[in-house]
């Protein structure tokens, strides 16, 4: 046996020979695959234009229910605010009533 593997080896070419039929192995197979690369790219490219479309326009939908939730959010702090008046009052003419009935019963 031999100290020296490379020798050892059944394939008659020299090194830079098989070296460069794995380079050749190698680019046919990255064509392939770039290939198909491609071609699934242009299967979704349609897909993937769409999903944009959708996606503009739920941005779109977006915005404008932000500005209706503003103006319904403005007027719940408006009936809010007509509650709290509205409780005052009442709770003003329940003071009144009140002295009214006690001014009677005297």
């Amino acid at each position: 046996m031999s100290d020296n593997p490379t020798q050892e080896m059944p394939d008659s070419r020299s090194f830079e020979e098989r070296v460069f039929a794995r380079f050749d192995t190698l680019d046919v197979r990255m064509t392939t695959l770039e290939d198909k690369v491609d071609s699934r790219l242009r299967d979704t490219r349609p897909i993937w234009e769409a999903m944009q479309a959708d996606l503009a326009n739920v941005k779109d939908d977006l915005a404008s229910v932000k500005s209706e939730v503003k103006v319904i959010s403005r007027n719940v702090m408006l009936l809010h605010e007509d509650n709290l008046r509205m409780r005052s009052d009442q709770r003003e003419l329940r003071e009144r009533v009140e002295k009214l009935e006690s001014q009677s019963r005297s």
